[in-house]
């Protein structure tokens, strides 16, 4: 059995691996030039089931020494005296199994655990689909029995497949930009975080010495533009911060023009009530999610490629992608409702809930643990989501 994989970040290589396990032949085909090795993208959660997963892959140990120490995080408030907690506490609500990596360094060691067995296929994309023969940018034609997007929020599979993205796309009211540049808050090794009514921003270290990711996020209405020009980008952002967060932030902010990795984008969730069809499947944000940086995407897309590929190793594959989908049914409901708690907890809406947040913050170190973990489980939404994915057996492994 052959599978073709589009996006080599997350899913698409947990996918690869546990197919490969499983007997399958992989293709997984990539837009970006190279595989997103590095300390690059921002910094992604690992919760629950994922560990889980990374547990049986044998990468624990490594994800684990690799996670990025951002033990603390700093709330600065012009004119008043900052506040500093454990970011431990941030995330006793969402899950007992936490680790936080950069996306790269994570992807950089999926990529490295199945590069020798996958055939991966950089700067290549999915240009049209009949059923599970796929014709590549690369000329390239591929007759595999399976097809899966695991290519994010702009699935090309998804537009191939079914049809465009504006029918299943719905907008959050908020968006994201992230990019690296020099320390210069000199914060050293804690988040610094600052929030004013509709924005909310944190800048913490990268693994690379003097060096900083900004990660923004931006109440507004929709706002069109051509997500592929970066320089019309960086002025939307721009225009929405403008001086609201401070004299610290506006130093951020110069650095913004020079940014070579400035990523921006809508925080919208998929909504599909089926991601299956035919012999082509979704896997993450390409058919379900979160939504973008609002906690738990990555960890239900690296659950659910592994559930996927369970799946696929018991049977053919319409019934398996029958079973995937019941299986996958609950936590994507969950899902649903957590991008726009999140949103409301972390990004206010206004002075006085930028003033809540401020005591909220102060006071969370000193309340006992359940009360600690009530206010932190933004409505029970990533960890029911979580602990509605049951992961099968590892199964039996087959060359």
């Amino acid at each position: 059995m052959h599978a073709l994989i589009s996006g080599a970040s997350v899913a698409g290589p947990v996918l690869a691996y546990w197919l490969r396990r499983h007997g399958w032949r992989v293709t997984v085909v990539e837009r970006a030039a190279d595989a997103r090795a590095g300390d690059g993208g921002h910094a992604v959660d690992l919760f629950g089931p994922a560990v889980d997963v990374i547990e049986r892959m044998g990468l624990l140990d490594r994800v684990r020494e690799a996670r990025t120490r951002n033990d603390t995080i700093t709330l600065f408030r012009d004119g008043r005296a900052p506040i500093t907690l454990a970011t431990a506490d941030l995330a006793a609500g969402v899950s007992g199994r936490h680790i936080e990596i950069m996306r790269g360094v994570l992807a950089g060691m999926l990529h490295e655990v199945t590069r020798d067995d996958v055939d991966y296929r950089f700067g290549t994309v999915i240009e049209r689909l009949d059923g599970a023969t796929a014709v590549l940018s690369d000329g390239d034609t591929v007759d595999a029995d399976l097809v899966v997007g695991a290519d994010g929020l702009h699935s090309g599979v998804r537009a191939l497949a079914f049809g465009p993205e504006e029918r299943y796309r719905r907008f959050l009211g908020a968006y994201l930009a992230v990019y690296t540049l020099p320390d210069v808050l000199g914060t050293g090794p804690t988040v610094a975080a600052f929030t004013a009514p509709g924005l909310a921003a944190t800048v913490y270290p990268t693994l690379a010495p003097g060096l900083s990711r900004a990660l923004f996020l931006v109440r507004t209405a929709e706002i069109p533009h051509d997500r592929h020009d970066r320089d019309v980008q960086k002025e939307i952002l721009r225009d929405l911060i403008g001086d609201r967060l401070g004299p610290r932030v506006a130093a951020v902010l110069e650095h913004l023009g020079p940014a070579g990795d400035f990523y921006f984008d809508d925080i919208s969730q998929i909504r599909m009530d089926s991601w299956s069809r035919g012999p082509v499947t979704l896997v993450g944000d390409a058919g379900y999610g979160p939504g973008p940086a609002v906690g738990g995407g990555t960890s239900l897309a690296a659950a659910a490629a592994y559930v996927l590929a369970a799946e696929l190793a018991t049977g053919p594959v319409d019934g398996a992608l029958r079973r995937y989908e019941a299986a996958l049914a609950g936590p994507v409901r969950h899902s649903r409702r957590i991008g726009p708690s999140v949103l409301g907890a972390i990004v206010p809406r206004n002075r006085a809930q930028v003033w809540l947040t401020a005591q909220v913050t102060r006071l969370l170190p000193r309340l006992p643990g359940p009360a600690r973990r009530w206010l932190t489980s933004f409505g029970g939404g990533p960890a029911a989501m979580l602990d509605g994915l049951v992961l099968p057996p590892a199964g039996a492994t087959r060359s």
